[in-house]
């Protein structure tokens, strides 16, 4: 989750907005946001998804076949 922290937060401060400022724009509750970007691992999906649509992307499941042809 540490790559998701670092997106959410790095795309965030580019967009030039506090965490209260994306929480209200993204529609999720400001905990979420701060949970997200400190990589908790308890994180609903749905509510990942709600802030990633902000910048065009979502967190879909993947198998660990789909990992490794990506890898090699």
């Amino acid at each position: 989750m540490k790559g998701l922290a670092s997106f959410v937060k790095e795309k965030r401060k580019l967009a030039g907005l506090t965490q209260e400022e994306f929480a209200e724009r993204t529609g999720v509750a400001l905990t979420v946001i701060r949970k997200i970007e400190q990589g908790k691992d308890t994180l609903n999906m749905s509510s990942v998804n709600q802030v990633l649509l902000m910048f065009g992307s979502i967190l879909a499941p993947v198998s660990k076949r789909e990992i490794e042809i990506v890898e090699t």
